[in-house]
């Protein structure tokens, strides 16, 4: 058997093996308005694949991608930091979910993204050292992040201004790669950095330095969302139906995400998505993928950028980024379709 083929029985055998509530409800394929709608634009799409597995709704959403009509779903590779975003304004990738703040970065430098949903919350872990309890304690420490200009320096610096530091004067940054900042940790080189699951949840079971701020349930963070979707604003522009029918596809697995984690762990495990059953299943049931119902993004967007434009890393205000870089309409129909 192919491994191509290995992939596409495992994705069916997953989705065939939901529960009964769970295809009736949370998938809520609704045949006949799916059907009443017009077919998409174009019937190929393209997201992006990263290490974090916080992610997992997209890769749980391939199979129903395919219920929307896209005959061709496309991952492309990215490692972490800035791929996500790079593919999205290149237009390699057309929609994604990806943490909002960057984006916000992205928005304000003029760049062509759209953002269209919340996520969820609550997939970034700050790891200390012994000499960091608190997020004030950064303060003339060494903190390690995938590049500048990433998702965790921007979520860091967020959290620093919060707390009413300097992240450019208070703080030394250094870039280096997860696994690179894990072994500089416990060699007492650096004093801090984030971690995304799966890996926060394996550093955890072995006990490497200490969750400083789990953003899932520390307040102000486990507020708002972090990884939003988001859209290449030219590919919304020209394919609203394709637009809907992908965030459809994609909220509908977060909430397969919320009501079947073993299911998903298995299926993430399955198809490369993750490596350790243990680690991928602690994540999912961790990560509040619900809340894409209930949280107001533009909530999370306001947040942000009062954060960052504190530091000068935004010079627009949050009015200006939202009126300019939202389009809620999809997000606004499809609460009202698909209840529960």
């Amino acid at each position: 058997m192919s491994t191509q083929h290995a992939r596409q029985f495992s994705r069916r055998r997953f989705l065939g093996g939901l529960t009964l509530a769970g295809t009736a409800g949370l998938l809520g394929l609704q045949a006949r308005r799916v059907a009443a709608e017009p077919p998409p634009e174009t019937t190929t799409i393209t997201l992006v694949q990263t290490p974090s597995i916080c992610l997992a709704p997209q890769f749980v959403a391939e199979e129903l991608l395919r219920a929307e009509g896209f005959m061709e779903v496309h991952y492309i590779k990215k490692p972490g930091g800035k791929g996500i975003e790079t593919a999205l304004v290149s237009g390699e990738a057309n929609i994604n979910m990806h943490f909002g703040a960057p984006t916000l970065i992205r928005l304000d430098a003029g760049d062509p993204l759209v953002i269209l949903a919340g996520g969820h919350i609550g997939c970034f872990v700050l790891i200390g050292s012994e000499r960091v309890r608190a997020i004030r304690d950064l303060k003339g420490k060494t903190v390690a992040v995938v590049e500048l200009g990433g998702p965790d320096h921007v979520f860091l610096a967020s959290m620093g201004a919060y707390v009413g530091l300097d992240p450019q004067k208070d703080i030394t940054w250094v870039a280096q790669p997860s696994a690179e900042a894990v072994r500089l940790l416990t060699e007492g080189k650096i004093d801090a950095f984030i971690a995304f699951p799966p890996q926060a949840q394996e550093l955890r079971a072995k006990g490497i330095g200490h969750v400083v701020v789990n953003s899932a349930v520390d307040r102000p963070w486990s507020q708002y969302f972090c990884c939003m979707v988001t859209g290449n604003r030219e590919f919304v522009r020209t394919h609203p139906v394709a637009t809907k029918r992908a965030l459809r596809a994609i909220l509908k697995a977060a909430d397969v995400c919320t009501h079947e984690p073993e299911q998903v762990a298995r299926f993430l495990v399955d198809n490369g998505y993750a490596k350790h059953y243990d680690y991928a299943l602690q994540a999912v049931r961790e990560i509040p993928y619900r809340q894409w119902r209930d949280y107001d993004p533009e909530d999370t967007l306001r947040f942000y950028a009062l954060r960052l434009h504190e530091v000068g890393m935004i010079k627009s205000t949050p009015q200006k980024l939202i009126a300019q870089g939202t389009d809620w309409r999809f997000l606004n129909e499809l609460k009202k379709e698909l209840k529960g």
